[in-house]
Order: structure tokens, then C-alpha cells, then sequence
């Protein structure tokens, strides 16, 4: 009975697509989702100072980096509605649906009036603009990397897959770059009046470039079979116990130490240094860089040696490296600081780049967006996107700059125990 109406659109949907379409569509959305969070994240003090009471400077960064986190903590819900979307629907429509959302959004956040300007209305409106970035997020990326890996030749999913992790990269270096700039050409005041707006305002253009890039692209094969199924949600959710487990292992802690390099330590040597901080937004938008080109190497050289084996490699390197390396951000001058963002950003780039083709490789086909999207979100809401309120809490609480090392080292033991026992993923089907 419902097989006739879904017959015709699987005919027209399915054909030839370019590998460089593919990646560029996943990229595209991943970019200005982002760039925002980035933004978000450097401009944090002047954000807690325009929205929240006045008090002391550490209760506002506080609460500004509470908001940043906010927007993590509904990612798995965001992740469970529109995984929904991407398993009975289709990829097309959740990517679709996914970068609109944060569009709005972003343009409303850039635009929202202060807390001397309506009161209480501005940190609830604030929040309200990040849970809903938060939610779309929670289907963009790993709506994204399901396409892309989809959409790839088993031989390539690590490389394609891996421009959705590129987009990541370049919506920070765009924010962090956007921040550099807002900071040189403004006064402080300037900046923390009215400037850090700019780049919120301006990102609409990546929703505009996002809408052309997706339209017309065409459904994954693996995509129409999953919406031809449709399966209990909650009951796939419970089989998938053990991939949503091991997922937390590959990724955790290597996102955990991307936010607290690339945007905890940012903002704390620039708020210390009293001024616009330029040198260190400056150095770390050219540490992103470096952080850029690795992924997609990561992605290729896991098509070659394995994602598990390249994966545990990488997962020692960053914990080796952890103390010495936040030891130079936080002390260090602003060339000390360059070193030391490098010294993290070989080993979290490569392994950033060969997570999203590893993730959708453990999951099976019939629920894959939702249960991915699921333990991903949970993931970054847990180490993530909470990493600088933790590190902020930790330095605060215990008073030890170097605290926040050996949070990411806990991630980095318990990742390296959940992937220990996996097999190489490399050549599953992923229509089964």
C-alpha cells in the first residue's frame, strides 16, 4: 500500500553527483554553524557584560560561558528531531531544515536588545536564540557527516567526510579572524557597546551561500532505504547502546581539547591582558589554519591505515602533549602561545577529520542520523561545548591554572579503554 507512492522519487532522486558537490554541500552549513559558535565564544566577556546584571567579571564570563554551553546541552534534542527528519524524510531535508534555523537565529542574536535596554528580556532572549542554534546544530553536523560519508566510494569516506569537519575549522578561523578584526579597527568600548555584533549580523550571508549550494542535491541511496523503513525510534535508540557508548570515546576528547585550545584559552588571555587582545585572536586564527589542513589529511591517511588505529595514535599524542601545551597558552607570550595551540592543533586536527566517517561507520542503517546525531550531541554537551565553563569552574575552584589538563586527560583514558576492543570500520556496508 505505501509502496507505490514512494516508488517514483526514489527514481528521480537517486543519480550522479560530483564527489566535490558532495563535500562542498556538507561544508557549506558547518561553516555558518560554526562561525556563530565561534563568534559566541570570543566575544563572551562583552556579551556577559551587555546581557547579564552588573556584578564582578568573573560571575559574567561565567554566566556568558553558561550560555555557550547552553547551546550544547539541547543539541541531543535537537539531534533526536531532526535525525528524525533525516531518517524518515531524507539527508536533503534535514540540511535543509538545519541551516535555515541557525540562519534566523544568528541574524536575531546579532540583533537583540541589552540588558539596560529591556531588563530581564535580554539574557531570556539571549538563551532563547542559543537553544535554538543549539538545536539545529544538533542535526547539522552530523546530518552533514552522514551525507558526505554516504554520498562517498568506500575507499574515499574518510577524505569526503572529512569537509564537514573542514567547514567546522573554517567557521572558527572565519569567527576567530572576524574577532581579530572587529578588535583592531574598534575601540574596547566600541567592541563591548556595539561591535561584537558585526560578525552576527554578517553571517546571514553564509545561509544565502548555503540555500544555493544544497538545492538540487541529490538523496544518499543509504538515506532512502532508512526513510523506507521507519522503525520505533526509542526502541533503536536502546539497541544502539553500545555504538552511542563507544561514540562518546572517539570523540570526547578530542572536542574537549579543541574548545578549551581554540576557545577557552582565547578568551582568557585576552581578557587577563585588559585590552582587545589581538596578538592571541590573531595567533589562533593562525592555528587554525594549521588545525584546517590537517583534517583532511587525518581523513585520508584513516582511508589508508584504519580510523581505529590512526584514532588511539592520536588519541596518546593529545594527552602527551596537553600539559605543556596549555602551559604556554596560559604563561606564555604571545609566540609561546602560537607553539603551543600548533602542538595540539596536528593531533586534534587529524583525528577531527577521521571522527565523522568513524562514527557513521559503527551505526547501522535504520535509524543512523538519529542514534549518531543522539550520541554526538550528548557527547559535546558533556565535553564539548561545556569544556571553558569547566576549565573556568576548575581554575576557580581549585586554583590551578593547569587543572583543566588533566580533565582532558580523564577523557583521553576513558576514549582509549571504549576503543581498545573496536574493530577496523573502514569497509562496512553502510546500507545494512
Amino acid at each position: 500500500m505505501a509502496e507505490s507512492p514512494n516508488t517514483a522519487p526514489i527514481e528521480i532522486q537517486v543519480k550522479h553527483q560530483s564527489a566535490l558537490r558532495t563535500a562542498l554541500a556538507g561544508l557549506i552549513g558547518n561553516v555558518l554553524e560554526w562561525f556563530d559558535f565561534a563568534v559566541y565564544g570570543y566575544f563572551a566577556s562583552d556579551i556577559g557584560a551587555q546581557f547579564f546584571p552588573e556584578s564582578d567579571h568573573t560571575a559574567q564570563q561565567l554566566l556568558a560561558f553558561a550560555v555557550f554551553g547552553l547551546g550544547f546541552l539541547v543539541r541531543p534534542i535537537g539531534g533526536l528531531v531532526l535525525g528524525a527528519v533525516g531518517d524518515r524524510i531524507g539527508r536533503r531535508a534535514l540540511l535543509t531544515l538545519s541551516i535555515a534555523l541557525m540562519g534566523v537565529a544568528t541574524l536575531a542574536l546579532g540583533l537583540l536588545p541589552t540588558y539596560a535596554q529591556v531588563g530581564v528580556w535580554a539574557p531570556l532572549l539571549l538563551v532563547t536564540m542559543r537553544l535554538i542554534q543549539g538545536f539545529s546544530l544538533g542535526g547539522e553536523f552530523t546530518g552533514s557527516m552522514v551525507y558526505t560519508t554516504e554520498k562517498a566510494s568506500p575507499m574515499m569516506r574518510g577524505l569526503i567526510s572529512s569537509s564537514t569537519a573542514v567547514g567546522t575549522t573554517l567557521g572558527f578561523i572565519l569567527g576567530s579572524g572576524s574577532a581579530w578584526l572587529v578588535n583592531r579597527w574598534l575601540s574596547v568600548a566600541e567592541v563591548a557597546a556595539w561591535g561584537w555584533r558585526i560578525p552576527f549580523i554578517f553571517s546571514i550571508l553564509f545561509c544565502v551561500a548555503g540555500y544555493f549550494l544544497r538545492r538540487g542535491i541529490s538523496e544518499t541511496e543509504a538515506g532512502l532505504k532508512a526513510a523506507a523503513i521507519r522503525p520505533p525510534l526509542f526502541a533503536s535508540l536502546v539497541s544502539d547502546w553500545l555504538p552511542i557508548l563507544r561514540t562518546f570515546g572517539i570523540v570526547a576528547m578530542t572536542n574537549a581539547a579543541y574548545y578549551l585550545t581554540f576557545t577557552y584559552a582565547v578568551e582568557r588571555r585576552k581578557s587577563l591582558t585588559g585590552e582587545g587582545g589581538e596578538a592571541f585572536l590573531l595567533a589562533n586564527t593562525l592555528s587554525l589554519v594549521v588545525v584546517l589542513f590537517f583534517k583532511p589529511l587525518g581523513g585520508w591517511l584513516s582511508d589508508h591505515v584504519g580510523r581505529r588505529r590512526l584514532m588511539l595514535v592520536l588519541q596518546i599524542a593529545t594527552m602527551g602533549f596537553i600539559y605543556l601545551a596549555l602551559r604556554l597558552m596560559l604563561y606564555g607570550s604571545p609566540t609561546q602561545f602560537t607553539y603551543g595551540q600548533i602542538l595540539l592543533a596536528v593531533p586534534i586536527g587529524m583525528a577531527l577529520g577521521l571522527q565523522g566517517a568513524m562514527v557513521v561507520e559503527i551505526f547501522p542503517l535504520r535509524t543512523r542520523v538519529t542514534s549518531m546525531s543522539f550520541a554526538y550531541s550528548i557527547t559535546l554537551a558533556l565535553a564539548g561545548g561545556t569544556a571553558p565553563l569547566v576549565s573556568t569552574w576548575l581554575i576557580e575552584r581549585l586554583g590551578q591554572p593547569l587543572a583543566p589538563a588533566y580533565y582532558i586527560m580523564l577523557h583521553g583514558l576513558i576514549g582509549f579503554c571504549l576503543m581498545l576492543p573496536m574493530k577496523e570500520t573502514n569497509l562496512r556496508s553502510l546500507d545494512e
